[in-house]
């Protein structure tokens, strides 16, 4: 919901919506956010749920995105008045840090391979493609945008970005995605999700998404 927030912040000029989604993003993580910085899918279960800490990454990512568009307007748009600037840049301070904190706990727990797990903290749960691509973007493009430290976060991308390529197939068949997954009461019935061994439109999209962002990062860092 952030992302749509800010967006229809940045086309209508309104603060409003702006304000809203940093209300949302404070009520989610007041819900969710566990002590570690790791996302509870929801307050039913304390499993920290692949996908459910990859959505936050992203959508915090796309936020600051849409937020740092609106900063970005010339002065003599008239849609782009004083408040409107003074929400975006206060809730981009706030929301650059929830992605930092949130990055920093992740960090931790990325697999030897690269790829983060279907419960990210739980060592017997699969690596899964889905939450890998989603943690990937946020850390691709906070490198690229400068949000996040080179020397901490470039290793970290690099190895990701070689366990989503062993996991994407040329012919779109795709390794370890983690099927629909609604709120969960126990870590058993997380642990026990489907993992998806074939074509899929979810993971397909998250793939493509990390692609164009990897693609991004390395043409604007042309020795790598």
């Amino acid at each position: 919901a952030c992302p749509i927030l800010c967006a229809a912040g940045r086309l209508t000029g309104e603060v409003k919506f702006v304000d809203m989604a940093d209300r949302h993003l404070a009520f989610m993580q007041k819900l969710c956010v566990r002590p570690d910085g790791l996302y509870r899918h929801s307050p039913l279960d304390e499993a920290a749920w692949g996908r459910g800490n990859g959505f936050p990454a992203l959508g915090l990512t796309l936020s600051l995105t849409e937020l740092e568009a609106i900063l970005d307007l010339p002065t003599t748009e008239l849609a782009v008045d004083a408040p409107l600037r003074a929400a975006a840049q206060r809730v981009r301070g706030a929301m650059l840090a929830s992605l930092r904190t949130h990055l920093a706990a992740l960090l931790p727990h990325q697999d030897p391979t690269g790829a983060w797990r279907q419960v990210i903290d739980h060592p017997g749960a699969y690596r899964e493609l889905t939450a890998t691509c989603m943690i990937t973007v946020a850390l691709a493009r906070g490198l690229r945008l400068g949000w996040l430290d080179e020397a901490t976060y470039r290793p970290v991308v690099d190895r990701a970005w070689e366990a989503i390529n062993l996991r994407v197939y040329d012919d779109g068949v795709l390794i370890d995605v983690c099927t629909g997954t609604g709120k969960q009461k126990s870590l058993t019935d997380y642990l026990n999700r489907e993992a998806i061994l074939d074509r899929d439109e979810r993971g397909g999209a998250m793939a493509l998404l990390v692609a164009i962002e990897m693609h991004k990062l390395r043409s604007a860092t042309p020795s790598r």
